[in-house]
């Protein structure tokens, strides 16, 4: 049993001088490698990607004439007591035009018929 005994010690000392070793090496991490994607997935995501900017652009574009549409009502009103308040001149009456003046060889023609 003594030899048991000794032979514990061994061991133990062996084990420890193993973790000391890989202890001592530099640990290099090997990057995990990505799941594969599949094509229609990477086009999915960037047809996604393209409509969420061209969503942004929209509604950028919608807010730019909500307020141009504000600045015209604006305008309007300001511009109704303003053209309210001018007198209004009346309307000169506009002469009609004369009738055409028929041409001779038109006449002769309705006449030939």
């Amino acid at each position: 049993m003594a030899t048991a005994k000794k032979a514990a010690p061994k061991a133990a000392a062996n084990s420890k001088a193993k973790t000391s070793a890989k202890a001592a090496k530099p640990v290099v991490k090997v990057a995990p490698k990505k799941a594969p994607v599949s094509k229609s997935a990477k086009a999915i995501a960037k047809i996604s990607a393209n409509i969420a900017k061209l969503t942004e652009r929209k509604d950028k574009i919608g807010a730019e004439i909500k307020t141009l549409r504000d600045q015209r009502a604006a305008l309007k009103v300001a511009a109704a007591p303003a053209a309210a308040a001018a007198p209004v001149a009346p309307k000169a009456k506009v002469a009609p035009k004369p009738a055409a003046p028929v041409k001779k060889a038109a006449v002769k023609r309705a006449a030939k018929k």
